[in-house]
């Protein structure tokens, strides 16, 4: 360990750690009311730690989706994870296997991000510190919010799960405005969600598994070979 890799993470951190505050209070009102207790809100957060999945998740779990279809349906959403993951052991190095699940379970798109950007080889102390303070702000910000639902007026409370489609839109808007295929995949995804609710043969919840394999099984098709080398290289 060294000062300079702790001051490094932590500077780089703080940015993630304020980031990271807002939409887990949305989490932690949410949360609230949908009427789950303080622990299993805390526990949501401190073990999944999985950002817009712990609001799709929370959602299919209001809709009486069991275990096994919220599992499957965040394994798809942070199907990411694997490649993200794949990545940083190339950065990272030789690490204790003692360690290796720490790193694993810290991998979030923003920790990814300035890992990615990182031109120095990346130490363990500058990966855990970082991801530290996205961990610390996502669990703290849900333990806030879930505490501010208790006085905040109903009609407030319920209107908290908006919070999951802005935060999808806004990851989502960026791509949208640069590329067309984007915006037909969305369409095509919308499109079909909505005739498999019109449809109603499905269990509850899985609509969204079926639009994830579909959609993202036709998106693989549009990724030219140059636009992969523009991402991987």
């Amino acid at each position: 360990m060294t000062n300079n890799d702790v001051k490094r993470a932590l500077k780089a951190g703080f940015p993630i750690f304020i980031g990271y505050v807002p939409p887990a209070i949305a989490f932690g009102i949410l949360a609230k009311a949908c009427e789950i207790t303080l622990l299993e809100c805390f526990l949501f957060s401190a073990v999944v730690f999985a950002g817009a999945s712990q609001f799709i998740a929370l959602n299919l779990l209001m809709t009486g989706m069991g275990p096994g279809g919220i599992i499957l349906t965040t394994l798809l959403v942070n199907f990411r994870h694997f490649l993200m993951s794949a990545y940083l052991s190339t950065r990272i190095g030789k690490m204790s296997k003692r360690y290796v699940f720490f790193l694993a379970f810290g991998v979030t798109d923003e920790v990814f991000s300035v890992l990615s950007f990182t031109k120095r080889r990346l130490s363990k102390t500058f990966v855990f510190i970082l991801q530290l303070s996205a961990y610390t702000g996502w669990v703290t910000g849900t333990v806030a919010g879930y505490v501010m639902g208790g006085f905040l007026p109903e009609i407030l409370t319920k209107s908290m799960g908006i919070a999951l489609y802005s935060l999808l839109l806004a990851i989502l808007l960026p791509e949208l405005k640069t590329s067309v295929k984007a915006l037909c995949l969305t369409i095509a995804s919308a499109g079909l969600n909505t005739f498999l609710i019109k449809l109603d043969v499905l269990p509850s919840g899985w609509n969204i598994i079926v639009c994830i394999l579909v959609i993202a099984s036709i998106g693989s098709f549009f990724i030219s070979k140059q636009q992969g080398e523009k991402v991987y290289g």
